[in-house]
This record gives C-alpha cells, structure tokens and sequence, in this order.
C-alpha cells in the first residue's frame, strides 16, 4: 500500500512511526507544514513530524498550501493509493482529496461525530466525560464529517489531564489507524455515514479560554483547569498579578462554607489546611500553582513565601 502521510504535531508522530514500521505499507512522503519562528527567542523550529520523519530517513515535503496547483502535481507524481491525514492543519480541496486511489484517511480524536473540530481532547475533559476515543474516517471537504470507518473507545480517568489522555489517544490512534489502512487495502473496510443531528463541535483554543468562571461549581472548575493542562492553561487573578493554576481538587468537607462567602473567595490559606477557594457550589483546594516568570509550585512551598489572606479573592 503505497501511502503518503500527513501531519504536524506529536499526536501525530504516534502514527507516522507506526505506519514506518509496517512491511505492508510504503510511504512514499510525508507532508508537514513549514519549519515556523516560535519560543522567545522566535527561533525557526520544525514540526515533531519533520524530525521523525528526518530520523526514519522518509521523503519530507513542506507547503504553506496543499492546495496550490504545483503541490497537488508534485503529489500524483508519487501515485499513493492512500493519503493518511492526522492533525495536519489545512482544510482540503476536493482537487487534492481526488488524488489517491483508495481516497484520504483522517485520524480524529473524538468519537465522531461528537466533538468535530480543532480542540476536542480538552473539551471533552472540560465537559466531564468519563469516555472519549479515536475514529478514522474517509475525508470529505468539510470538518471532520466523512464517513466513518472505525471508532475506538478510551476511558477517561479521574486525573486525566488534556496532556496526559493526548498521549492515550495518540497511541490508541496510532493502532486503529494501521488497522483502517491494512482493510482498505484488503477492501474489508466498512464504511458508515455521520449522524449530523448528533454533532458537537470543539472550536480552536485561544488563551483568554484558560480563565477560571469562578462562579461555576466546583466540578466545572476542577475540569476545566484539567482540560486545559497543559496548554492554555487555566489561570486566575489575585490582586492585578496572574496565577496559573496547574492541579486542583474537590474539597468534600464543607465545614468552611457559609453563606456570607462569595465566589473566588480564599477561605483558608495555610500550610497545615491549603488554599480553599470558595466557588458557585463547593469548595476547590488548589495543588499545584505557578506564578509569572516563576516555576510551577505545590500549594504549600507557595504558601511559605506568599501571604494570601482568607476573605481575600481571586478574579
């Protein structure tokens, strides 16, 4: 099976190492988006998939557009019969999606048709839910909405983390992915239309979407700083100054709550007890935090060179 990859990120290292690792598969190419000026220093950096793809000695091409003309030759060149697409960053036209064979192959992180889009590892922490997964599916021209080939559950843990499930995800993707391609090849690969009265959507993170709603509950809060580790972040403000908020928990006992207290009130600050923070419904203990320029801290090391008051608030 003659197979040009796609992608940019680390989710998609998983699958470009394992697909390279398969007799059965040859990948002809792989298709990263340019080397791009990040990090302080605004430094020119390559893409994870780049270097792997470097590392494993595959063919490497870059593009600010997929779509130009002169790409779109460049890859019938190399005649795939499949092109596999995973988290790679640029809508595609039907001119491209028309160039292979057997068709182009997404690997999404959701179990579609919930949580379509750029984001759906974090939002589906910051709802709640206890199961997510991986589907492939045939790609079309619009956001995630081809037909399925095959989906795969994951369960989501109590301290699951966006960064931490990402990595679950990833390698669960990586499998489902080689099985898609090995059927498609061998013409056993089902094929199932999308539920669109069904869809969710899961839009691109920004980072003013870290900032905690303290007035929501305390299991809202504990998600959302969950699913926005590690990246926005989840943050807060105590007097002007900006506190990244990296590990909380549910406090059970709500011996502290009264109701003269108000959201993002600290009710207790100390060593022995924690940071309490008083939310639309229940009490949050905040564990590990970060100040600007600082390291991520526990709670308690912060606690010995920072005086927070109780009655005092975050914002």
């Amino acid at each position: 099976m003659k197979v040009i990859f796609m992608g940019t990120p680390d989710f998609a290292v998983y699958s470009l190492e394992k697909l390279a690792g398969d007799q059965e598969i040859k990948i002809k190419g792989v298709v990263t988006q340019p080397d791009r000026k990040k990090g302080r220093g605004m430094k020119l950096q390559s893409s994870p998939v780049k270097k792997t793809a470097l590392k494993l000695g595959l063919n490497l091409l870059q593009t600010d557009n997929v779509n130009s003309p002169n790409f779109i030759a460049e890859l019938k060149e190399l005649e795939p019969d499949i092109i596999v697409v995973v988290a790679f960053g640029q809508k595609l036209s039907s001119e491209f999606l028309a160039i292979p064979s057997c068709g182009c192959v997404n690997l999404h992180a959701s179990l579609l048709p919930q949580y379509r889009g750029s984001s759906p590892i974090n939002k589906v922490i910051i709802d709640g839910n206890t199961i997510t997964g991986v589907s492939t599916m045939y790609m079309d021209e619009g956001w995630d909405t081809g037909d399925i080939i095959y989906k795969k559950e994951v369960p989501i843990e109590k301290a699951d983390t966006a960064g931490t499930l990402h990595d679950k995800l990833a390698v669960a993707g990586a499998d489902l992915l080689l099985k898609t391609i090995l059927d498609i090849a061998k013409r056993t690969a089902p094929r199932e239309k999308q539920d669109d009265s069904l869809a969710s959507f899961a839009y691109k993170l920004v980072k003013s979407d870290g900032e905690i709603d303290w007035s929501k509950e305390a299991k809202s809060v504990y998600n959302h700083v969950r699913g926005m580790n590690p990246w926005p972040g989840a943050f807060t403000h105590y007097q002007g100054e900006l506190i990244k908020i990296w590990q909380v928990s549910i406090v059970e006992d709500n011996k502290y709550i009264n109701n003269d207290k108000s959201v993002g009130e600290i009710l207790v600050a100390d060593e022995q007890n924690g940071l309490l923070v008083m939310t639309g419904k229940g009490l949050i203990s905040l564990e590990k935090i970060q100040l600007a320029g600082k390291q991520r801290m526990l709670v308690e090391e912060f606690l010995r060179g920072y005086d927070l008051l109780p009655g005092s608030k975050f914002k």
